[in-house]
């Protein structure tokens, strides 16, 4: 009989119904068993909806259950410490992106989670959208050439309603702005694509929402293989949600992957064909399948790592990555020049 991991979940949120659907949608190997909140009536409202206890403290609820697996959908700042917290206890962590906010705390983090030999995931789910898995393949197989530029934009909108509903969002302390929480999966993704980066310099400003960090940006981005970057983001498109887009030019080869949210193939075009062209139309249809992208799909590598033994996704490591590079446009902007990596005590 195939073993189900047992799921607990903690911060009943907002993303925590992709969560829920996600480990429903993987249910021949995985349960959810708990829930925890610090709003004790969300959490009873959620438990009552997934047949499970609830627990307003999260030690309370891992020194009672038997948990595999920890999935973290509290806001950024917390991501780190109750990671801690499960790995100490020999459970396996799932975190909401970012992986932290605080490099030190994502530092202590990983070497906890080595130390007691449990893994650590960090959500990053464009990385299994067809669209840019293919793409993915072209930089691997040299088909661009010299990479000379890559452009990520991430024309979204959050009204101030959004940042209203939760004291938490917008601030310096528990989430960062639009770079860290809604922007976080393209600074990921042009990492990944692109490489390393070298140094950043970074605009940030808040210009209309009612919070302490920013809602609009830019950051140009110098990576070590000599490619230039930028990343433009801001939650104030009207009157919705526009465009979250890669744009890579290389020496043999233009594309761009957009629409509102990496869905659509907009531009493809290299010198010489290879196989992977004629899969682009089956790439995008594929979106529309809950699973093979989205929370469901990272849930199922999640399920194939703790099973088989394989590589996850993303683990702690490549998590902290665009972690960095996000406190180092921060700097930058903060600071008004240039800033190389990697960061040093920071």
């Amino acid at each position: 009989m195939q073993k189900k991991f047992r799921f607990g979940l903690v911060g009943c949120g907002r993303i925590s119904k992709n969560h829920f659907e996600a480990i429903r949608n993987n249910t021949s190997r995985a349960k959810l068993v708990a829930v925890c909140d610090a709003q004790k009536e969300r959490a009873e409202k959620v438990a009552e909806e997934n047949i499970v206890p609830y627990y307003t403290n999260l030690d309370e609820m891992l020194d009672n259950e038997k948990i595999d697996v920890l999935s973290i959908c509290t806001p950024s700042s917390m991501h780190a410490a109750q990671g801690i917290t499960a790995a100490e206890r020999g459970v396996h962590v799932l975190s909401e992106k970012p992986i932290g906010t605080e490099l030190g705390e994502v530092d202590k983090l990983i070497r906890i989670c080595e130390t007691n030999r449990v893994k650590l995931f960090v959500i990053k789910q464009n990385r299994l959208n067809p669209t840019l898995r293919l793409l993915k393949s072209a930089v691997d197989k040299g088909r661009f050439g010299r990479i000379y530029m890559s452009v990520v934009n991430v024309f979204w909108t959050r009204p101030q309603e959004y940042y209203d509903s939760a004291k938490w969002r917008g601030t310096w302390e528990f989430d960062g702005g639009a770079f860290l929480n809604q922007a976080s999966h393209y600074v990921d993704m042009i990492e990944w694509l692109i490489g390393a980066p070298e140094s950043v310099i970074a605009y940030t400003a808040t210009l209309a929402r009612k919070i302490q960090a920013e809602d609009t940006g830019s950051a140009v981005i110098k990576f070590n293989n000599g490619c230039i970057g930028s990343i433009n983001v801001t939650m104030l498109t009207y009157p919705q949600n526009r465009e979250g887009s890669i744009t890579i030019l290389g020496e043999k080869g233009t594309v761009k992957i957009g629409g509102t949210a990496l869905n659509k193939v907009e531009h493809w075009e290299f010198q010489n064909y290879d196989d992977d062209d004629k899969y682009l139309n089956q790439a995008e249809n594929f979106l529309s399948n809950v699973h093979m992208v989205g929370h469901t799909g990272y849930y199922k590598n999640v399920l194939d790592v703790l099973e088989a033994g394989i590589d996850p996704y993303v683990d702690g490591k490549e998590g902290r990555k665009s972690l960095e590079l996000i406190l180092a446009i921060y700097k930058s902007s903060k600071e008004g020049r240039s800033i190389a990596l990697p960061l040093e005590n920071y």
